[in-house]
Formats: structure tokens, sequence, C-alpha cells
């Protein structure tokens, strides 16, 4: 088996250099992993059971370009173990027969469990994925699924109650500063281009990509292989030039120019003006934002600052994050322009906010005070808790702990 590793990684390093940089620059190891430090910082669960070799089924789940795949990689080299991978949308149950007939076959002669690591798991039918099951419940395989899609509206509950599932998020853009400085400075990167940029021009590409590192890393080669080195042999990347390889009009959107925007956007859906908020969530998105981010921004202020004076405002910006997630752009930003108006146009109400917080506060104030004994689950008292339906569908009682009991979170507006 050990023999089969070597052979099978010196195939892989073949003409390693005419692979994609993103390729060229996945981390081999957990040192060299950039990113996710909820789920692998030290001392956290996933680190944990990685550094025991001790690894169960998981999903991972998240954006592209986080990270999910690379980790499943060094999952398997860690653990010595067989690893397969399979495409969701390419497989079927037939392909799943042969991975287990193999792992068992494996387990039984050598004691090795195979690492069945499957992108775009969520394409699975329930018949593909029931083909596992028993593979799973045997220990023999070791199943890691990777979607972009959360799996617990997109899998089988089979498969999910057999699997830790571990939420990968957008990387930020120190994360992938930090990993465009690795593939300049490294001889497997872009170390032979003699690459001369700048903190502006990195910045931009961090800030373009949206999180995604395999993004950042193409827009940063199709710069350094289309561009000619000056007199002095080095290979100079401007943000004009990697803005031209991202495919994205170079602004001067810095970071402190990101917020003040991102701001102005916030106090104007606020405001109630429409125009200037629809200004600068286009001056957001021509610097290279993400769509996304302002849909998410609408979302909050169609609570925070409507309410229940306009809940449809919250129909619309989900709606308007729906359609960038599955039209792109441009044909998403009619969506979001909609919200946008729509939100700005609507009569404003801070009530939701205002209880959210006085609930909170109170949460953290009066942790354990006495929840009233005909509230209880199953209790003598319980008696004596009055069903509302039988009065007609409301029926006055006391429902807070006494310390609480006077509290009043939302106000109606005919003060009732």
């Amino acid at each position: 088996m050990l023999q089969e590793k070597k052979l099978e990684n010196l195939f892989e390093n073949l003409h390693n250099d005419k692979k994609p940089l993103a390729e060229r620059m996945r981390p081999k190891t957990l040192d060299e992993f950039v990113g996710q430090k909820h789920i692998l910082g030290p001392g956290k669960l996933l680190r944990r059971l990685i550094e025991a070799k001790r690894v169960p089924s998981v999903i991972f789940y998240g954006p592209p370009g986080t990270g999910k795949t690379t980790l499943a990689r060094i999952i398997a080299d860690t653990s010595n173990s067989k690893f397969v991978k399979l495409n969701a949308i390419s497989s079927g149950v037939a392909d799943v027969k042969i991975v287990i007939e193999q792992a068992k076959n494996d387990f039984e002669m050598y004691g090795q469990k195979t690492y069945l690591l499957l992108d775009e798991c969520h394409r699975w039918s329930k018949a593909q994925s029931d083909s596992l099951l028993a593979a799973l419940e045997y220990g023999y395989l070791v199943f890691i699924g990777c979607t972009t899609e959360n799996p617990s509206y997109s899998m089988t509950r089979a498969i999910v109650s057999r699997c830790s599932v571990f939420e990968f998020k957008r990387l930020g853009a120190q994360d992938i500063i930090q990993v465009l400085n690795r593939a300049i400075n490294c001889e497997e990167g872009l170390k032979s281009f003699n690459i001369q940029i700048d903190d502006e021009a990195l910045l931009y590409i961090s800030s373009s990509c949206g999180g995604d590192v395999r993004s950042a890393l193409n827009g940063l080669e199709i710069g350094a292989i289309t561009t000619p080195k000056n007199s002095d042999n080095k290979c100079v990347i401007t943000k004009g030039i990697v803005a031209e390889c991202l495919q994205k009009k170079a602004t001067s959107l810095n970071e402190d120019v990101y917020y003040d925007l991102l701001s102005a956007f916030c106090k104007s859906l606020r405001g109630s003006d429409s125009t200037a908020a629809l200004y600068y969530a286009n001056r957001l998105i021509e610097g290279g934002i993400e769509p996304q981010i302002l849909a998410r921004r609408l979302i909050c202020h169609s609570a925070e600052d409507c309410g229940l004076s306009a809940p449809n405002c919250l129909i619309q910006s989900c709606a308007s994050l729906y359609a960038l997630d599955h039209l792109g752009m441009p044909e998403g930003n009619l969506a979001l322009t909609q919200a946008i108006i729509y939100v700005c146009e609507s009569p404003k109400d801070n009530r939701v906010v205002v209880a959210m917080n006085m609930a909170q506060d109170d949460a953290q104030n009066h942790p354990d005070d006495n929840i009233p004994p005909y509230l209880r689950n199953h209790t003598p008292q319980s008696k004596y808790y009055k069903y509302p339906h039988d009065y007609g569908g409301y029926v006055k009682q006391q429902y807070l702990p006494d310390s609480l009991k006077d509290r009043k979170y939302f106000v109606r507006k005919d003060n009732k």
C-alpha cells in the first residue's frame, strides 16, 4: 500500500508546472491550510479529529473555493488511507457499488479504510445515497461529502444523520492575500515570473473574488502569464491589470472607501432615499463587491427598519438574494434594484429590533428565572394551563417569570 501511495504521488507530480496555479498551490498539510479557523483553529473539534486520525463521515458545505475538497484530501493523506473521488453529477449507483466492494476487500485484507470524497453530493438521489448506508454502518468506508448547499435541506436525512456536518465560510481578505503572497514567492507557484505587485492590487483581488481562493489565484495567474517583464526583468502587476484579468472594472475602492460606501448605502435605506441607495449600491458593485453582500444587508434592514409595518420587504429582499444566487449578474441586479426601491419606499418601523434587543438583555440578565409551573412540560400544575382556543383564541394568563411579568417588548400601534 505504501508503494502504491508513492507511485500515486509520482504520477501526480508529473507535468506539475502544466497544472493551473490553484491546483499547484493546493495545501497538502493542515499547517499550510488557510482559513476556516472556526472549525480548524487550535483545539477545535475537526482539527482534533484530524490530528487523532479519527475523522468520521463528514459533510463539508459552503461557497466554492473555500477549501472543502482540499481539506478532504488532507484528511485522507493524514490518515494514510485510500482516497477515492467521485462527482455526484457523473457518478451513479454502479460506480458507488464498485468503490464499496473494493473498500470492503481492502478493509478485510489490509485493515485499511477507504475515504470516499463526493463532490456536489447534494445532487445525489435517494437511491444513490441509500447505496452507501451499509458501508458507513460497518465502518470500512468513510464518506466526505462536499457541497455548496445546506445538507439539512438538500440531502437525505439517512445520510446526514450518519455524518458530522461542518460549514465552510468565505475567506477574508487577509486570508486571500496570504495565499496570493505564498503563490508569488513559492517555487511551485509564480516565483519564476519575478512578480512585483503592490498592496492595492492585492487588496483588489482579495475583495473582488468573493472569498473564493481559486478565483483569486486564477486572476493572479492570468495577470502573470499575460504581463511582459520590464527592463528590470520584473513582471509588474497593477490594479488595472488584475481588474482586467478578473473582468471587473477598477475603481478606487480601498477598505476605508468600502466601509464608507456600505455605511452610506445602509443609511440611505433607512432614510427612504431610493436614489441615493441605488447610487451607493452600484458604486459598490462597480468596485468589485459581491452584490449578494448588499442583498444580505437588505434582508437585515427589512426586519430592522421596516418590520411588521411592511412585512413584504423581507420577502422582496430574500427574493433578490435568491435571484442573485441563481441568475448571477447582470440579470440579478434587476431583482436587487427592485428590492432596494421597495424597502426605501416602504413605511419605517423599528419595533422589531427594539423588541429583539430588550429580549436579549433580559435573557442575559435573567437566565435562571422560574418559568410559571403551568407552562412547564408535564407537571402536576399543567392542568392549570388555559388553552387559548377554549376561550375563543385568547385568554389572559401570565407567561413570563414573575420577575418579568410586566415586561413588554413589542408594543402594537394600537397600544394593546
